[in-house]
């Protein structure tokens, strides 16, 4: 089971850090940037070369100590054909480096639509009787809006690829209460929909209990966090906004089971733009920002060791 696999790689670094490779060209140094206008000029290809060389320096720097990397597609998709190449070379790259791929995708739809996506990221494409990977993801995000009819097409390639999915339940953005928290028969949506999740997963459990169908939860809701750990004990946690988004070590640690394990804590700007931060300011130049990346990565090991690790 790929769940299995990334348990295994937080306990080999001891760290339950994902690094999100979201780049944006205002977090890309000067120099990388200058250096591909003038061979591109002011192109899409321009940004999708800069991009790859940002992100493998990043991976280069870091991969010896995180189990994982979370590339938000729409950072790359809004740049077309060049900026998606670059997504799959940069998964690629990483995948070479060792580490476990959590595309970001959070799509939703149903039937053969569904399928395709399934194919595409997670399963093979079919072309003449040559069955192709394409985007090389181990876990994507889906979004569960659409009922199961938007997750079980995804279980075929889960099983047949060890693949897994990670199913929006709790999100970190301020407003996810408006939809998530509404009273459903004297539940939360969130709750419902965590309920299910845990159901999804029950023919995906690997040897260390938690399932390949995990959940998105947000670091920045602690208590309904504590809720669902609780509704969902074979259910692994995606927590996304830890740090920039405001969520701290402390509160997220009821993510964790009594191992430690359970979840891993997502960081994009934090770590990737960590050079442009005053924290490393001084202890880095904007050349060094790879090496500002990997301090931040520590720095935040640490921070979530010192409460995961009862």
């Amino acid at each position: 089971m790929i769940i299995d696999r990334l348990i295994e790689k937080i306990k080999e670094t001891n760290n339950p850090t994902v690094v999100g490779l979201d780049p944006r060209l205002s977090y890309v140094p000067e120099h990388i940037v200058n250096e591909c206008y003038e061979k591109y000029g002011k192109t899409p290809k321009a940004v999708a070369e800069a991009f790859f060389m940002f992100n493998k320096e990043i991976i280069d720097a870091t991969y010896d100590l995180i189990p994982a990397v979370k590339p938000q597609v729409a950072m790359y998709e809004m740049f077309g054909p060049e900026g998606m190449e670059c997504y799959i070379r940069t998964i690629k790259y990483a995948k070479s480096k060792g580490l476990v791929i959590i595309g970001d995708i959070k799509r939703s739809d149903i039937a053969s639509t569904a399928e395709a996506y399934s194919d595409g990221h997670i399963g093979r494409v079919d072309i003449g009787g040559e069955k192709l990977e394409i985007y090389y993801e181990d876990f994507i995000t889906l979004n569960p809006y659409l009922g199961i009819d938007s997750i079980e097409p995804y279980f075929g390639n889960c099983k047949d690829y060890e693949r897994g999915m990670f199913v929006l339940v709790k999100t970190s953005n301020p407003n996810s209460g408006e939809l998530q928290d509404l009273d459903v028969n004297g539940m939360k949506l969130y709750e419902k929909v965590g309920e299910l999740t845990e159901k999804w997963g029950e023919a995906f459990r690997g040897e260390y209990g938690y399932s390949s169908v995990g959940a998105v939860v947000g670091a920045t809701h602690p208590s309904q966090a504590e809720n669902l750990r609780k509704l969902m004990p074979h259910t692994f946690f995606l927590v996304p906004g830890y740090g920039a988004q405001g969520g701290k070590a402390e509160d997220l640690a009821v993510c964790f089971d009594e191992n430690g394990l359970g979840a891993i804590v997502n960081s994009s700007r934090g770590i990737i733009a960590a050079y442009k931060n005053a924290k490393y300011k001084d202890m880095f130049s904007e050349k060094d920002f790879a090496k500002a990346s990997r301090q931040a990565v520590i720095d935040m090991r640490d921070d979530l060791n010192k409460y995961r690790l009862k």
